[in-house]
Protein backbone atom coordinates (compact mmCIF):
# COMPACT_ATOMS: atom_id res chain seq x y z
CA UNK A 1 0.00 0.00 0.00
CA UNK A 2 3.06 2.42 -0.48
CA UNK A 3 3.79 2.41 3.03
CA UNK A 4 6.97 1.86 4.66
CA UNK A 5 7.14 0.06 8.07
CA UNK A 6 10.08 -0.36 10.55
CA UNK A 7 11.15 -4.00 10.82
CA UNK A 8 13.07 -4.19 14.04
CA UNK A 9 12.31 -5.84 17.16
CA UNK A 10 11.20 -3.88 20.09
CA UNK A 11 14.41 -3.54 21.36
CA UNK A 12 16.15 -2.56 18.42
CA UNK A 13 13.53 0.30 17.78
CA UNK A 14 14.32 1.48 21.68
CA UNK A 15 17.55 1.84 20.83
CA UNK A 16 17.14 3.39 17.99
CA UNK A 17 14.99 6.11 19.26
CA UNK A 18 17.09 6.38 22.11
CA UNK A 19 19.85 7.38 20.66
CA UNK A 20 17.83 10.19 18.28
CA UNK A 21 17.41 11.73 21.36
CA UNK A 22 20.63 11.69 22.98
CA UNK A 23 21.78 13.35 20.21
CA UNK A 24 18.59 15.70 20.14
CA UNK A 25 16.90 14.94 16.99
CA UNK A 26 13.47 15.35 15.81
CA UNK A 27 11.71 12.26 15.56
CA UNK A 28 7.90 11.79 14.37
CA UNK A 29 6.93 8.47 15.32
CA UNK A 30 3.49 6.78 14.09
CA UNK A 31 2.08 3.24 15.41
CA UNK A 32 0.14 1.96 12.82
CA UNK A 33 -2.69 -0.34 12.57
CA UNK A 34 -4.63 -1.68 9.44
CA UNK A 35 -7.41 1.11 10.15
CA UNK A 36 -4.88 3.76 10.21
CA UNK A 37 -3.73 2.13 6.50
CA UNK A 38 -7.04 2.01 5.37
CA UNK A 39 -8.12 5.71 6.14
CA UNK A 40 -4.97 7.20 4.42
CA UNK A 41 -6.45 5.62 1.53
CA UNK A 42 -8.99 8.20 1.48
CA UNK A 43 -6.94 11.11 3.20
CA UNK A 44 -4.35 12.08 0.90
CA UNK A 45 -3.29 14.63 3.56
CA UNK A 46 -3.27 11.63 6.14
CA UNK A 47 -1.12 9.67 3.43
CA UNK A 48 1.07 12.27 3.36
CA UNK A 49 1.36 12.79 6.67
CA UNK A 50 2.28 8.58 7.12
CA UNK A 51 4.71 8.99 4.23
CA UNK A 52 6.58 11.84 5.54
CA UNK A 53 6.98 10.53 9.40
CA UNK A 54 10.74 9.48 10.61
CA UNK A 55 9.44 6.33 11.06
CA UNK A 56 5.70 4.07 11.42
CA UNK A 57 5.75 0.97 13.12
CA UNK A 58 3.39 -2.00 13.18
CA UNK A 59 1.12 -1.85 15.58
CA UNK A 60 -1.63 -4.57 15.25
CA UNK A 61 -1.92 -8.14 13.97
CA UNK A 62 -3.43 -7.37 10.84
CA UNK A 63 -0.23 -5.69 9.59
CA UNK A 64 1.87 -8.54 10.79
CA UNK A 65 -0.53 -10.96 8.76
CA UNK A 66 0.16 -8.84 5.71
CA UNK A 67 3.35 -8.87 6.28
CA UNK A 68 3.27 -12.28 6.31
CA UNK A 69 1.07 -12.95 3.38
CA UNK A 70 3.20 -11.02 1.33
CA UNK A 71 6.26 -12.96 2.18
CA UNK A 72 7.87 -10.17 3.78
CA UNK A 73 7.21 -11.12 7.25
CA UNK A 74 8.62 -8.13 10.08
CA UNK A 75 10.08 -8.74 13.06
CA UNK A 76 7.53 -8.64 15.73
CA UNK A 77 4.25 -6.22 16.13
CA UNK A 78 5.75 -3.12 17.85
CA UNK A 79 2.69 -2.20 20.13
CA UNK A 80 2.45 1.31 20.54
CA UNK A 81 1.26 0.76 24.40
CA UNK A 82 4.69 -1.39 24.88
CA UNK A 83 6.37 1.28 23.67
CA UNK A 84 5.14 3.96 25.67
CA UNK A 85 5.77 1.81 28.76
CA UNK A 86 9.59 1.07 27.41
CA UNK A 87 9.90 4.97 26.77
CA UNK A 88 8.81 5.66 30.22
CA UNK A 89 11.35 3.53 31.40
CA UNK A 90 14.49 4.91 29.43
CA UNK A 91 12.88 8.59 30.57
CA UNK A 92 13.05 7.72 34.51
CA UNK A 93 16.52 6.51 33.91
CA UNK A 94 17.88 8.55 31.51
CA UNK A 95 16.34 11.55 32.77
CA UNK A 96 14.66 12.74 29.90
CA UNK A 97 11.92 15.48 30.30
CA UNK A 98 8.23 13.97 29.11
CA UNK A 99 4.86 16.02 28.05
CA UNK A 100 1.60 14.55 27.73
CA UNK A 101 -0.92 15.64 25.39
CA UNK A 102 -4.06 14.10 25.68
CA UNK A 103 -7.08 12.24 27.31
CA UNK A 104 -9.52 14.22 30.02
CA UNK A 105 -8.11 15.94 32.39
CA UNK A 106 -9.39 13.48 35.49
CA UNK A 107 -7.78 10.37 33.17
CA UNK A 108 -4.50 12.28 32.19
CA UNK A 109 -3.42 13.61 35.94
CA UNK A 110 -4.37 9.60 37.23
CA UNK A 111 -2.27 8.85 34.34
CA UNK A 112 0.49 10.78 35.06
CA UNK A 113 -0.03 10.12 39.05
CA UNK A 114 0.39 6.39 38.19
CA UNK A 115 3.68 7.29 35.76
CA UNK A 116 5.41 9.09 38.34
CA UNK A 117 4.67 6.40 41.12
CA UNK A 118 5.41 3.48 38.41
CA UNK A 119 8.50 4.90 37.44
CA UNK A 120 10.16 6.59 40.11
CA UNK A 121 12.42 10.34 39.08
CA UNK A 122 10.36 10.12 36.12
CA UNK A 123 10.27 14.05 35.29
CA UNK A 124 7.52 15.43 33.61
CA UNK A 125 7.64 18.59 32.36
CA UNK A 126 4.33 19.48 31.67
CA UNK A 127 1.12 18.69 30.41
CA UNK A 128 -2.54 19.36 28.72
CA UNK A 129 -5.94 17.49 28.08
CA UNK A 130 -7.11 17.00 24.53
CA UNK A 131 -9.97 19.52 25.12
CA UNK A 132 -8.90 22.78 23.76
CA UNK A 133 -9.97 24.92 20.69
CA UNK A 134 -7.23 27.35 20.38
CA UNK A 135 -3.20 25.58 20.81
CA UNK A 136 -1.06 28.45 20.79
CA UNK A 137 -0.43 28.23 24.43
CA UNK A 138 0.66 24.42 24.50
CA UNK A 139 2.68 24.94 21.21
CA UNK A 140 4.28 28.00 23.37
CA UNK A 141 4.95 25.57 26.36
CA UNK A 142 6.70 22.96 24.25
CA UNK A 143 8.70 25.47 22.98
CA UNK A 144 9.83 26.97 26.25
CA UNK A 145 10.00 23.51 28.16
CA UNK A 146 11.66 21.39 24.92
CA UNK A 147 10.31 18.22 26.41
CA UNK A 148 12.77 15.29 25.00
CA UNK A 149 9.48 13.55 24.44
CA UNK A 150 6.20 13.56 23.78
CA UNK A 151 3.46 11.56 24.07
CA UNK A 152 0.22 12.76 21.97
CA UNK A 153 -2.92 10.57 22.72
CA UNK A 154 -5.20 12.71 20.75
CA UNK A 155 -6.50 9.45 18.67
CA UNK A 156 -5.74 9.24 15.05
CA UNK A 157 -6.33 11.34 12.80
CA UNK A 158 -5.91 13.92 14.88
CA UNK A 159 -3.04 13.35 16.75
CA UNK A 160 -0.91 12.60 13.63
CA UNK A 161 -2.05 15.90 12.03
CA UNK A 162 -1.55 17.92 15.46
CA UNK A 163 2.12 16.59 15.30
CA UNK A 164 2.85 17.01 11.55
CA UNK A 165 1.63 20.67 11.89
CA UNK A 166 3.86 21.62 14.67
CA UNK A 167 6.94 19.50 14.18
CA UNK A 168 8.79 22.19 12.43
CA UNK A 169 8.08 24.82 15.20
CA UNK A 170 10.16 21.99 17.58
CA UNK A 171 13.82 22.64 18.39
CA UNK A 172 13.98 18.85 18.92
CA UNK A 173 11.80 15.91 20.67
CA UNK A 174 10.27 12.48 19.77
CA UNK A 175 6.70 12.85 19.24
CA UNK A 176 4.34 10.10 18.88
CA UNK A 177 0.57 9.52 18.55
CA UNK A 178 -0.61 7.33 21.23
CA UNK A 179 -3.88 6.78 20.89
CA UNK A 180 -5.87 5.78 23.91
CA UNK A 181 -2.65 4.71 25.94
CA UNK A 182 -3.48 7.43 28.64
CA UNK A 183 -6.36 5.26 29.71
CA UNK A 184 -4.59 2.20 30.07
CA UNK A 185 -1.83 3.77 32.56
CA UNK A 186 -4.93 5.28 33.89
CA UNK A 187 -6.47 1.84 34.90
CA UNK A 188 -9.52 3.07 32.94
CA UNK A 189 -8.75 0.36 30.15
CA UNK A 190 -7.35 -2.52 30.93
CA UNK A 191 -4.83 -4.14 29.04
CA UNK A 192 -5.85 -7.94 27.40
CA UNK A 193 -4.00 -11.08 29.17
CA UNK A 194 -0.43 -11.84 28.05
CA UNK A 195 -1.49 -14.87 26.43
CA UNK A 196 -4.29 -12.85 24.50
CA UNK A 197 -1.36 -10.54 23.43
CA UNK A 198 1.18 -13.29 22.25
CA UNK A 199 -2.30 -14.79 20.16
CA UNK A 200 -2.69 -11.36 18.69
CA UNK A 201 -6.43 -11.07 18.87
CA UNK A 202 -5.66 -7.71 21.75
CA UNK A 203 -7.88 -6.55 19.47
CA UNK A 204 -11.13 -8.53 20.24
CA UNK A 205 -9.88 -8.16 24.25
CA UNK A 206 -10.26 -4.44 23.45
CA UNK A 207 -13.89 -4.45 21.39
CA UNK A 208 -14.94 -7.19 24.45
CA UNK A 209 -14.49 -3.64 26.60
CA UNK A 210 -15.62 -1.04 23.93
CA UNK A 211 -18.17 -2.48 21.84
CA UNK A 212 -18.89 0.87 20.39
CA UNK A 213 -16.03 0.09 18.18
CA UNK A 214 -17.28 -2.51 16.26
CA UNK A 215 -17.45 -0.74 13.20
CA UNK A 216 -14.01 0.61 13.33
CA UNK A 217 -12.76 -2.81 13.05
CA UNK A 218 -14.63 -3.84 9.86
CA UNK A 219 -11.56 -2.16 8.43
CA UNK A 220 -9.51 -5.23 9.04
CA UNK A 221 -11.21 -7.66 6.85
CA UNK A 222 -11.50 -5.23 4.04
CA UNK A 223 -7.89 -4.19 4.77
CA UNK A 224 -6.86 -8.01 4.21
CA UNK A 225 -9.16 -8.67 1.43
CA UNK A 226 -6.89 -5.91 -0.05
CA UNK A 227 -3.58 -7.42 0.57
CA UNK A 228 -4.96 -10.61 -0.73
CA UNK A 229 -5.92 -9.07 -3.80
CA UNK A 230 -2.19 -7.41 -4.14
CA UNK A 231 -0.26 -10.58 -3.85
CA UNK A 232 -2.41 -11.72 -6.58
CA UNK A 233 -1.46 -9.31 -9.08
CA UNK A 234 2.29 -9.75 -7.92
CA UNK A 235 1.79 -13.88 -8.38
Amino acid sequence: MGIHFINATMDELQMVLEDRIDRGEKSFVVTANPEILMYSEKDQEYRGILESATMVTPDGAGIILAGKILGKPLKERLAGYDLFLRLLTASAKKGYKVYFLGAQRDVLETAIANAKNEYPGLNVAGYHDGYFQDDSSIVNDLKKLKPDIVFVGLGFPKQEKWINLHLSEMEKGLFIGLGGSFDGLAGKMKRAPEVWQKMNIEWLHRLIQQPSRWRRMLALPVFVGKIFKHKGKKA
